[in-house]
């Protein structure tokens, strides 16, 4: 690398493995590496990660410019119920919202509703004498003594934690932060939220859920970007840390520290944005990124160019009203460990063998059967070769692992291993098609974009499963949520409830407008993003008079006139008609919601050309394939050229490898990705 020019390095922090992306800013040159994950301190597997990539690239810590970080730590401290003793300050009245919360199902077949455990005890939900009405204006005062008296109970409770989410809030703060003002003088050391600062949003269910959450986690987001901070201080002195946030853009540890919500899907995102960059360079508008590694599979969509953003996700069945990518996500990686059920039903996951022993073959403990422990039964991974050769895989290990699963089946362990497969690519394909067909899209109208390190020995079977005759494997497919990642801006959401007629509130429109646009440069210049690098994207929510829920409509600027308007209504009829294949062109429209995403771009500098390595002649060994066991050819991704090789192949690479079934070809792109097609005939 270069000896002086700034390095920007971006690293996603999985289950199983920490990915690392390097850029060289004075060559353009991009690194991979993937190094152990260290759950019990995700800041150590960073640390380490950074390290040794320095040693093996060729560059000192202190030309370290960025450091842009995906990290888990938000949602595996929910996922796992690891929080803080959290408390809710609410309007009197409404203590019981989090109890009640929505009486949706989930599972219409289940006999009895099984909601999500409330994160607060109703004993510590608290309500105080005050009133906002819809429309912002006062109904009763805040009695600042009954919040004064509350404070004495909380700190006796011993909470480490406050949400407070006053009923319409999100209309008239001023009662909310005078509660927070109260509340941080009396109980210094109390991480407070109020709704009115993380989600000014109406619905106060996923409002005070939302707040809850972000009360919860910060502490343990602080209590870790503190130790990062000081790791970093130590290891690296002169680099800008960022966190990635769920709608694909990141902010520094201090906003990250007051608003740990907005991690919730941080490592993810980075996957989506790195769809978004390849559907560009590729001139593939429509790909459905799937991103399968040690402990999840996570599913986004790219139509028309655009990654689709939400308002609304969830976290555990616990709704976050925040924007971000919309993902899907199930507990199906390399690590997804198979078991028989009472009905001697094979399943797979969501529980995961993950760092910490690992699947079998890891040689770390691991005692149950994984995904990855099938694949090197069947062939598709080698052991001798599998990171690199860094890290050497037990098939023997594996084959006993296996034996528990296939004595209660009744099959050999390679069978049991094809089984584990199917099962798994079954599952791989359910949540990719639900992620089209609710959008009321056909998934051989799509693409399909494989990364992750366990992603590309499934991808091809799963896409003949949906019909799609065309999968992508892009360079440093193993890492790409962390490549993603390094080509991130710093993003900042802002909203304003605007309920009512669109076209009669058009005018109001145009004041919300100036202020929310001042708002977000105010946080930019915070951030010391100069004025030629902020770009404001406009966004509303509409909705059919009448409706309980609005579809989120991107506009290319803040137009509100007459014409401005029509221009949005004209764009929702189209968005409501493909989701759900109706429009009603007669039917008033309505705005809940404007939005404003305010991005600060990150100088990036330009990306050198893929290289190739030296290519070598395949070896061949026993995969798994259609019909059994059959003598397989094993390319490096160098070896493969524009002219391409037929399956059935494997295809390995440093971090990960691709299988292709017969009946595919696949071949390398000007770009360094790998694009396998099926024949029409299969």
């Amino acid at each position: 690398m270069s000896s002086t020019a700034p390095v920007r390095i971006a690293v996603d922090i999985g289950g199983t493995f920490t990915d690392i992306e390097i850029l060289d800013a004075g060559t353009g040159e991009i690194h991979q590496m993937k190094t152990p994950s260290t759950p019990s301190d995700p800041s150590i597997g960073l640390i380490t990660g950074i390290t040794e990539a320095a040693k093996k690239f060729g560059f000192s810590l202190d030309q370290v410019q960025y450091l842009l970080h995906g990290t888990t730590i938000a949602t595996n401290a929910v996922l796992e119920r690891k929080l803080p003793l959290g408390a809710v300050v609410t309007t009197e009245g409404f203590e019981d919202v989090m109890q009640i919360g929505r009486h949706g199902r989930t599972d219409v077949y289940a006999i009895t509703a099984s909601p999500p455990a409330p994160l607060v005890k109703r004993r510590l939900c608290f309500g105080v004498p005050e009133r906002i009405g819809a429309d912002g204006s006062v109904k009763a005062p805040l009695d600042e003594a009954a919040v004064t008296a509350l404070a004495a109970k909380l700190k006796g409770a011993g909470v480490k934690s406050v949400a407070v989410c006053f009923l319409h809030a999100y209309a008239n703060p001023a009662h909310e932060r005078r509660t927070g003002e109260i509340l941080r003088n009396l109980l210094p050391g109390v991480a407070v939220s109020l709704s009115s600062d993380i989600s000014p949003e109406l619905r106060e269910y996923e409002r005070m859920s939302t707040t809850v959450l972000n009360a919860l986690l910060v502490p343990v987001v602080q209590t870790y970007t503190d130790r990062l901070a000081g790791k970093l201080k130590e290891e690296v002195p002169s680099t800008q840390v960022y966190l990635v946030q769920s709608n694909g853009g990141v902010s520094g540890l201090a906003k990250a520290g007051r608003e740990p919500a907005r991690l919730l899907l941080s490592g993810p995102s980075g996957g989506a944005a790195a769809a978004k960059r390849l559907a560009a360079e590729l001139s593939e508008p429509n790909l459905v990124a799937v991103d399968m590694g040690g402990t999840s599979f996570d599913v986004s969509v790219v139509h028309d160019g655009a990654v689709s953003m939400v308002n609304e996700g969830e976290v555990d069945g616990l709704p976050v009203r925040l924007p971000m990518i919309e993902m899907r996500t199930i507990g199906a990686g390399g690590g997804s460990i198979a078991w028989v059920d009472d009905g001697g039903r094979l399943r797979i996951g969501p529980h995961s063998a993950g760092a910490e022993p690992g699947p079998a073959c890891y040689g770390r403990g691991g005692q149950r059967l994984t995904v990855t422990d099938a694949n090197l039964l069947l062939g598709r991974l080698d052991g001798s070769s599998f990171m690199g050769g860094k890290m050497g895989l037990d098939r023997a290990a594996a084959a006993k692992a296996a034996q528990d699963v296939s004595s209660k089946l009744g099959l050999s362990p390679e069978e049991t291993a094809a089984g584990v497969i199917a099962v798994t690519n079954s599952s791989l394909a359910t949540a990719t098609r639900l992620s089209l067909f609710e959008k009321g899209m056909d998934p051989e109208d799509f693409a399909l974009l494989s990364f992750g390190g366990a992603g590309g020995v499934h991808a091809c079977e799963v896409a003949e499963e949906l019909g799609m005759r065309k999968v992508i494997f892009p360079a440093h497919a193993s890492t790409l949520s962390a490549w993603g990642i390094l080509w991130s801006d710093i993003t900042h959401d802002l909203s304003s409830t605007q309920i009512g007629l669109f076209s009669e509130l058009a005018p109001s429109l145009a004041q919300k407008v100036d202020g929310l646009a001042t708002e977000a440069r105010r946080l930019l210049a915070e951030d010391g993003v100069s004025n030629e690098n902020c770009v404001l994207e406009w966004a509303v929510d509409l909705r059919y008079a009448g409706q309980a829920f609005d579809l989120r409509v991107p506009l290319e600027q803040a137009d509100f006139s007459a014409k401005g308007v029509a221009a949005a209504t004209e764009a929702f009829h189209a968005i409501h008609k493909q989701r759900f294949s109706y429009d009603e062109p007669t039917v008033p429209v309505e705005i809940v919601s404007l939005r404003l995403t305010a991005i600060g771009r990150l100088a990036k500098p330009t990306p050198a050309p893929a290289g190739t390595g030296a290519a070598s002649e395949p070896k061949t060994r026993q995969v798994y394939g259609r019909g059994g066991f059959v003598e397989t050819k094993v390319w490096t991704r160098e070896a493969i050229g524009a002219a391409g090789v037929p399956g059935p192949a494997v295809v390995e690479e440093t971090y990960t490898a691709t299988y292709l079934p017969a009946g595919w070809t696949i071949r390398s792109h000007a770009s360094g990705a790998l694009i396998a097609e099926r024949a029409a005939t299969h």
